[in-house]
């Protein structure tokens, strides 16, 4: 199998994560290296709202092995706010920032909002036409005729392959069965959309957000089927990109290990994900302090 299965999280930097992804005294400063000690690519959600420093760019290839791949999100301005057009400009500039990381750059995402339509197809081309070939990229669209099975789904479909393109995926369904609403639920429920299911490939990184709920074990039937798909890419020399969300982010570690497991179990030749660094301090810490004692 000569490609992989790029499996990650939609950030890095979550406190939330020591103790179990991350060393329990693990401090901001290591996150990233500890995330890609197990995790062999992110989703960089935060080049949607604002531009990282240069200093951050060079700092966070430094902090990452060769082989790790940042997915970073085109910034709202360019997708959002002026909808593809007229944004060369920006284009240039979050292009140029994220240059540094050579290698280490996986497909760029553009994520559109559900208004952008297939009235608008011609701008998603010319906006494509405009993009450096030097990097990849993938694409998500949200707006309902996007999904009809006919003519609009199929024009853009052609469009995205004659691009090399990829159709980027969002699989909102077991956030969407909760039936524990806490805060965080909510608020990605009014977010998330909700899309009918596809497993359409354009290019050769597909790309999938995986959302489900804040207890990563309840997404064990979503998982299974999800798991036959990616095999299935895999085996057929392609090089998934998936990313796996909850709420409040807290159990993302885990259900990325839980997908990944699942693939494995399909799939020979797929390399075992590495131990969370956290988990593997307190095996030591126990390991090293040796049975508690009882006091009678």
């Amino acid at each position: 199998m000569g490609t992989r299965l790029r499996i990650g999280c939609p950030v890095w930097a979550c406190a939330a994560w020591r103790g179990r992804l991350y060393t329990r005294d693990a401090e901001r400063k290591d996150y990233l290296p500890q995330y890609a000690e197990v995790f062999s690519t992110v989703e960089g959600n935060s080049s949607f709202y604002a531009l990282p420093t240069e200093a951050a760019v060079l700092r966070w290839r430094e902090e990452t092995p060769a082989d790790f791949r940042f997915c970073f999100k085109f910034p709202q301005d360019i997708t959002h706010r002026r909808g593809l057009r007229g944004a060369g400009d920006l284009v240039h500039a979050f292009l140029k920032r994220m240059d540094p990381l050579g290698e280490r750059l996986g497909p760029f995402l553009v994520q559109l909002p559900p208004r952008f339509g297939p009235a608008q197809l011609d701008t998603l081309r010319a906006f494509l036409r405009s993009l450096p070939a030097a990097f990849s990229y993938a694409v998500e669209l949200r707006h309902p005729d996007f999904y009809d099975q006919g003519p609009h789904e199929a024009a853009l479909n052609e469009l995205l392959r004659d691009r090399g393109v990829d159709r980027g995926h969002i699989d909102t369904r077991c956030l969407r069965a909760a039936t524990v609403l806490d805060e965080t639920t909510r608020a990605a429920l009014a977010r998330k959309p909700a899309l009918p299911l596809r497993t359409t490939t354009t290019g050769e990184r597909p790309f999938l957000r995986f959302v489900a709920q804040n207890q990563a074990t309840a997404a064990s039937d979503w998982i299974l089927p999800w798991a036959e798909t990616i095999a299935g890419w895999l085996a057929a020399g392609l090089e998934p990109h998936v990313y796996t969300h909850t709420p409040d982010d807290r159990e993302a570690p885990e259900l990325a290990r839980m997908l990944h497991a699942a693939v494995a179990a399909r799939l020979s030749g797929l390399a075992p994900m590495a131990a969370f660094p956290g988990e593997t301090e307190a095996v030591e810490r126990r390991a090293r302090t040796g049975p508690q004692l009882s006091l009678f």
